[in-house]
């Protein structure tokens, strides 16, 4: 592989290879993400390699050589923890981060590629069910439609604008068939082949689909679908179509028992991958490039990683352990990593 691989970890910052993980680095002592900090999303530029984001516990910060290093973005994030960033791959000026536990919920966006950031007019519960502070796991920008924004709250629902982040409304709710607030994961798929456009929701039980442009949803609780685990944890993209998705799924938070489901039609039937080591705990992210869909990677909560060379398929463990994987993420871009004490091998 020539790229760089980035892990994004609750402990121990960013760990970095540019040696298809041969050897890994971690970020030095005066970076702007702290040596022991934690970051739980990463982000690479679509129109830039080079360019990568992070959401660390001290707010945005951006690295303009591949992950080499990163200085903090001054930004209303300063001091915030942020769980969730994603490019318009339509047009990749535009930003948009979420921020949660321990910090508020909030939604962020940018204009100029995450140099600088406004608040979204949109207001979150301080507190929640289950996890306390809501946090936002995740955020998905249409890709044939510019300018719609969904999101999804860890406790606290659904969230869809049509008009990059100006207004919002919220999808699911007590009348719906998403009844549910604790949302993992979202995605759209394009239409292609006669095929309409579809949007999946994951909420932390169930994976529910629209054809309809989210007016009406189905699901089915994922127990009664993956050999009886429940724990729906995130849902990767695999190809630019939407013909190929991944799907995480795990018995419990952490967990003890992991799958990856692999789905070729859409999300209407999904198969288990092969998994050539037993993960030690839920998968917890997936990490691609747009360059190379074949290669894909997937952290746990306890601190493997995976990798796949064919679209998911199946999966082999890399060599060493990290701590709690929190993010992953490639980009084919390469800067020299000079010797430095913070080499972990």
């Amino acid at each position: 592989m020539n790229g760089t691989i980035l892990v994004g970890t609750a402990g121990q910052g960013i760990l970095r290879s540019v040696d298809d993980g041969a050897t890994w680095h971690r970020l030095g002592l005066k970076e702007a993400i702290e040596f022991d900090g934690v970051v739980r999303s990463l982000a690479v530029d679509p129109s830039d390699p080079a360019r990568v984001l992070a959401g660390a516990d001290a707010g945005m910060c951006i690295s303009l050589n591949g992950g080499a290093h990163f200085k903090r973005v001054e930004s209303p994030m300063n001091q915030q923890t942020v769980w969730a960033i994603a490019f318009d791959p339509s047009n990749p000026k535009m930003v948009y981060a979420g921020t949660g536990a321990p910090s508020r919920a909030r939604m962020y966006r940018s204009k100029d590629g995450g140099l600088s950031w406004e608040q979204l007019p949109i207001e979150l519960p301080e507190f929640c069910q289950g996890v306390n502070r809501p946090r936002i796991l995740n955020i998905c920008v249409n890709p044939v439609r510019s300018g719609e924004v969904w999101f999804g709250v860890e406790e606290g629902g659904a969230w869809r604008s049509p008009d990059c982040g100006d207004t919002w409304e919220r999808v699911d709710s007590p009348e719906s068939t998403i009844n549910n607030s604790d949302i993992h994961a979202i995605a759209v798929l394009p239409p292609v082949d006669g095929q309409p456009q579809k949007n999946l929701v994951l909420t932390v039980n169930t994976v529910y689909t629209s054809t309809d442009d989210g007016r009406t949803w189905s699901g089915k609780a994922s127990k009664e679908r993956f050999d009886g685990m429940y724990y729906t944890r995130t849902v990767q993209v695999v190809d630019a179509a939407g013909s190929t998705l991944l799907l995480a799924i795990g018995d419990g938070t952490p967990g003890v028992r992991t799958r990856i489901y692999r789905s070729e039609d859409r999300g209407e039937t999904w198969a288990p991958a092969l998994l050539n080591t037993v993960p030690n705990s839920t998968v917890w992210a997936f990490g691609a490039h747009p360059s190379d869909p074949r290669l894909l990677f997937a952290g746990t909560k306890y601190g493997h990683l995976l990798r796949s060379t064919n679209g998911g398929k199946s999966w082999f463990k890399e060599w060493r352990d990290f701590s709690e994987i929190t993010s992953v993420t490639w980009t084919p871009f390469v800067a020299p990593v000079k010797a430095h004490p913070q080499s972990i091998n």
